[in-house]
């Protein structure tokens, strides 16, 4: 890796979250020693004058935004409105005032949500405009699909060197295991762990199981992250994947072996299954920055569900 981030300084949002303090951890350990973290307490982001006085305040040469308002399938549900205009909000108004401080660099987070219902798999990120988004996560994956044509356009007009990454679904410890809000690993971790600690005997889990999914360990998306920042400053967006897809009938299976779950699996077919299939093509990043992801799969479960025992 080069030297271009460690003497700059950087303002990451959403530093305390799941991914962003993974992110902070991997620019410490590569020498990034100004850094500063915009934490909602003391900056919302939703609010245009919040913004500007974190850019006063921080005076940042390079910008990560990570900062979201995020959650699975019924999350997504209830709070369509919520999720597109915080996400869309505080996307819009940090990227224009980068442009206003004369930002170096802006590193904005998309999302795999953004892809077409029916994309072609692997999605290609040359695929991301041809159709609409699966309808329960549309609002969320629109609001951060725009982000993108801003990025684009910020370039093309002022010059800002705007870079966008879609990240495939993220697990690891210390995810969100919040039964309200959680994303499918997590929340099936926790399914299987608290029936196995109660004695109970079955669980019950939305959708078919014929859906398909890709998942990357966080601490790899952080490096990903991290890579992508140090390295690129081209106007395309970047995938971020494992390139490992696996249906969620065998990842109830493989969640249930491993928790020693060994009870009924109930199949609420009434609830959406979300996406029929979600896999990314990876070759860009490979190409492009040099970034694979490095934890195994069961690897990666096995350190999560340990995190939450140990919880």
């Amino acid at each position: 890796m080069g030297t271009y981030l460690a003497n700059k300084r950087i303002c990451v949002t959403g530093g305390g979250g799941f991914l962003g303090q993974r992110v902070v951890a991997r620019l410490r350990e590569f020498g990034c020693d100004n850094l500063f973290v915009a934490r909602r307490r003391e900056y919302d982001l939703v609010r245009g004058e919040d913004v500007e006085r974190l850019y006063r305040d921080t005076t940042p040469q390079v910008v990560i935004h990570l900062a979201a308002v995020v959650g699975g399938i019924g999350a997504n549900r209830e709070n369509p409105g919520r999720f597109f205009y915080e996400n869309i909000m505080m996307g819009v108004q940090l990227m224009e005032a980068a442009r206003r401080h004369s930002v170096e660099k802006f590193v904005q987070l998309g999302t795999v949500c953004a892809y077409p219902k029916f994309a072609r798999v692997p999605f290609k990120e040359d695929d991301l405009w041809n159709g609409y988004p699966e309808e329960t996560n549309a609002p969320y994956g629109i609001a951060k699909k725009a982000l993108l044509v801003q990025a684009q356009g910020y370039r093309d007009q002022y010059g800002l060197n705007a870079i966008y990454l879609l990240p495939v679904n993220l697990y690891g410890p210390g995810d969100n295991f919040d039964p309200a809000s959680s994303h499918v690993i997590p929340a099936l971790i926790k399914k299987c762990v608290d029936a196995v600690e109660r004695g109970e005997r079955a669980i019950e889990v939305w959708g078919t199981g014929r859906a398909t999914r890709e998942f990357l360990y966080v601490d790899d998306a952080a490096d990903g992250m991290v890579l992508a920042a140090e390295k690129y400053n081209g106007r395309e967006p970047i995938n971020l994947g494992s390139g490992h897809e696996i249906s969620i009938r065998d990842l109830v299976n493989l969640i249930a072996r491993e928790t020693g779950f060994d009870g009924e699996i109930i199949w609420d077919a009434s609830k959406p299954d979300g996406q029929p299939r979600r896999a990314l093509d990876v070759t860009r990043a490979a190409e492009l920055l040099g970034f694979r992801a490095r934890t195994d799969f069961v690897e990666g479960l096995r350190r999560t569900i340990e995190w939450y025992r140990r919880r």
